[in-house]
């Protein structure tokens, strides 16, 4: 779009932008991974709602959790906090902004964001996907990344090098955590991956998908 075609729209539109990361995603998903959930989420939003344009996505996290494997670039919390304010102060031709996220290192930025610009003001929110039934073990590069990720992008996906990793029996999202903070995912899991994708399909993240876009839609009803 250019210039006078956003200005046509933007008093009377929200305003969604992806925020995803560049992270490892074991050894079968790509680095892009949380990025092309939030945009595709973001496009499917702007999509059942007339008054909602995506804008182009970050694409760099916060996912110091992630350092040891080669590809991952972070920029921190701290900066990504400050990007998202830039951003939304930025945005004042806008209705509304809501932060997509779709990487759960950047809760804790997106949310002093938001908090920052709501100070200021602005009309913000943040959203970013629940867990699927599989429960809190499922952390990353599972059976629900890689399932979304076989529906949106098969050819991005390698299955024959998907492998469960990193969960043992006595495991527990609590004690899980906290050895993520003490050590990282490298730590935990050498092939980087929190859960088991073996047995992910195409068909399971279609139904994420719209699940999510259900609920996305569902936290969004009524606002700006």
């Amino acid at each position: 779009m250019t210039w006078p075609e956003v200005a046509a729209r933007s008093g009377s539109t929200v305003l969604a932008i992806p925020v995803g990361s560049t992270e490892q995603h074991g050894p079968h998903l790509p680095l892009s991974t949380d990025t092309d959930v939030a945009v595709a989420l973001a496009d499917r939003l702007a999509s059942a709602r007339a008054d909602v344009l995506a804008a182009p996505p970050v694409s760099y996290g916060s996912s110091g959790e992630h350092a040891g494997f080669p590809g991952t670039l972070s920029i921190g919390r701290d900066a990504l906090e400050l990007v998202l304010v830039e951003l939304g102060r930025s945005a004042d031709a806008f209705a509304g902004i809501v932060f997509v996220s779709a990487h759960g290192g950047n809760a804790d930025p997106v949310t002093k964001a938001v908090r920052r610009l709501t100070y200021e003001q602005r009309s913000v929110r943040a959203w970013h996907p629940g867990r699927a039934a599989t429960g809190g073990l499922d952390a990353h590069a599972g059976y629900t990344e890689t399932s979304v990720l076989m529906a949106l992008s098969p050819a991005s996906v390698r299955p024959e090098s998907a492998a469960a990793g990193g969960i043992d029996v006595d495991a527990t999202p609590a004690n899980l955590l906290a050895r993520l903070r003490a050590g990282g995912v490298a730590s935990i899991s050498p092939n980087g991956v929190l859960g088991d994708p073996q047995a992910a399909s195409a068909a399971a993240g279609r139904r994420l998908l719209d699940g999510w876009l259900s609920d996305l839609l569902g936290s969004l009803d009524g606002w700006p």
